[in-house]
């Protein structure tokens, strides 16, 4: 069945509305009818079945069937992740989605390429978030996550947040393994990993970043590029703190 998305405050009656691209989408791409049953996700935690009851050349007319709750993520994971080059960010974006994260924040760290001033980076976040919502369309996760307008690492750590469990993956050599950092955090309600950028944060970030509270960690012998150390280390999150706890 085909999923789309509309945000929480568009799916509140018994009859909801596509339009803009959603709209398009469902008309000249997949070309649903009337009649048709299709998904919508709003992104924070409900599922609706509904059929198509009318549509133009813009706007489609539909009848909620059934609404489905999900239960909140058992963990809120933060990503903190060091922006790469090009479109790389993305797929970093995309994956995160399926791997249940429920924020990112892009990191404009030392050592990072891309360099942008405020109005790209609203762009950007925009873009990125875009990218977010067809992602929990295709995987059909009922929790979207929110993809922050990009910060320092500093302009995030001033924020003070507290988090159950802190981890920031290190080519340093205190960096442990990230099985000492699970025992005792069933419970965990909140968590953060920092993945850095080619070379890693510089020196004193990961001093900065591990005075704050965040605890490093190795990713295996090799140095991993950084899209696939988040991708390794949101696997390990999911599993430890999530995924078990859905059985």
């Amino acid at each position: 069945m085909h999923r789309f998305y509309l945000p929480p405050e568009s799916c509140k009656g018994d009859e909801l509305f596509l339009t803009g691209s959603e709209a398009h989408h469902a008309l000249h791409v997949v070309r649903v009818r009337r009649g048709q049953s299709l998904t919508v996700l709003d992104g924070a935690g409900h599922e609706l079945l509904c059929d198509v009851r009318e549509s133009d050349r813009d706007k489609i007319r539909l009848c909620v069937r059934e609404r489905k709750a999900a239960a909140p993520l058992p963990c809120r994971i933060t990503l903190l992740q060091a922006l790469p080059k090009g479109k790389l960010f993305e797929g970093i974006v995309q994956k995160a989605t399926e791997l249940g994260v429920a924020r990112i924040v892009p990191l404009l760290s030392e050592r990072v390429v891309m360099h942008i001033n405020k109005n790209e980076a609203v762009r950007k976040a925009a873009k990125w978030q875009s990218v977010a919502v067809e992602a929990i369309k295709q995987c059909g996760a009922t929790w979207l996550p929110h993809v922050e307008i990009p910060m320092t690492p500093k302009e995030f750590l001033v924020q003070k947040e507290h988090f159950d469990l802190d981890l920031v993956g290190s080519l340093q050599p205190d960096a442990k393994h990230p099985r000492e950092f699970f025992h005792g955090l069933n419970g965990a309600k909140s968590a953060a990993i920092w993945i850095g950028p080619e070379g890693d944060f510089t020196p004193p970030e990961l001093d900065a970043i591990k005075a704050s509270g965040a605890n490093p960690i190795t990713l295996g012998p090799l140095v991993l590029r950084t899209e696939t150390a988040a991708t390794y280390c949101l696997s390990i999150l999911n599993y430890e703190l999530s995924s078990k706890r859905q059985k």
